[in-house]
């Protein structure tokens, strides 16, 4: 595919305006997570909801739970996890693997994990526009092997979302998003096109980089960066090691937000409701009433 994008296309490199270090927190059941957005300094990052780097290791988890009003996007790293819900769906990720699912009116799910060891992985929330906030449910899954991946002067992405190097994911994103996986090699210099009106941030997964200014000092593993305005990001890996990181960009929404724990609305009457849905297993949340994961029958927490 012909690239559509010139490296040398960036009038406006997006400076990093806010870092912050994901510390471990403990959250499921047994589970820990580095959070980086969704937490007291850093609430919502229109339209991101969460970002969270999970350790995971049998019997721990996350048993069953409900969703409604935003995107779940969980990108494994280590290990595997299988999700299971009470729509009847279920299937297992791998590292490298994707699944985007649109939680839309409700779903009652478990994430388990289904390998020895430790899993890891990545989940980002990706808030709906009210008019997409009680659609069905719906899933996009894909292999490793199936995600796009190209190489070019010391550097390789995998395009989980939107494009990069002149490659393009076939993921469908009701909020517009774009979700790069970058690994740079010593001395690599990148740099990728983000629309100029979308929010966009940066977090680290492995080595050291510099970004925005190449005068900066350079940025470790499990570090948020928030990028300000401008039309792209540059990096830059001046250390002797890779440098991985993940760079997801999104449109903004600009609407109303009121979130309750794992329910996303736009006003406190719509959370009252989906409250109330749930728990009378109505309006999306019917199956919810006689439906138990296999995970949650098969381990003893």
């Amino acid at each position: 595919m012909p690239e559509r994008e010139s490296p040398s296309a960036l009038k406006e490199p997006r400076l990093v305006v806010k870092k912050f270090l994901a510390r471990p927190q403990p959250e499921g059941v047994g589970a820990v997570v580095r959070r980086s957005i969704g937490r007291f300094e850093l609430k919502y990052f229109d339209p991101f909801l969460a970002l969270d780097e999970f350790s995971v290791t049998a019997p721990a988890g996350f048993p069953d739970h409900p969703h409604r009003g935003f995107e779940t996007v969980t990108y494994m790293l280590q290990g595997a996890v299988t999700h299971e819900d009470f729509e009847g769906h279920k299937g297992t990720i791998g590292a490298g693997d994707l699944q985007w699912m649109t939680a839309g009116r409700g779903i009652v799910h478990s994430e388990m994990p289904a390998a020895q060891g430790t899993q890891k992985g990545l989940q980002l929330w990706i808030n709906l526009s009210s008019k997409y906030k009680m659609i069905e449910p719906r899933y996009q899954e894909m292999l490793s092997k199936d995600i796009a991946e190209t190489v070019k002067d010391g550097i390789k992405v995998r395009v989980i979302a939107g494009e990069a190097l002149g490659t393009e994911s076939p993921i469908y994103t009701r909020t517009p998003t774009m979700y790069l996986d970058f690994t740079l090699k010593p001395g690599a210099h990148l740099q990728q096109p983000i629309p100029i009106s979308w929010n966009a941030f940066v977090y680290i997964l492995e080595g050291e980089g510099i970004f925005g200014n190449p005068k900066s000092q350079p940025s470790t593993s499990h570090h948020l960066l928030l990028l300000g305005t401008g039309d792209g990001l540059e990096a830059w890996n001046k250390s002797s090691k890779l440098l991985r990181f993940i760079l997801v960009g999104g449109q903004p929404l600009g609407e109303p937000l009121v979130q309750f724990g794992p329910f996303v609305m736009n006003t406190q009457e719509e959370i009252d409701q989906t409250i109330d849905d749930f728990e009378n297993c109505t309006n999306g949340f019917e199956k919810a009433k006689h439906w138990s994961s296999e995970a949650v029958i098969g381990f003893d927490f």
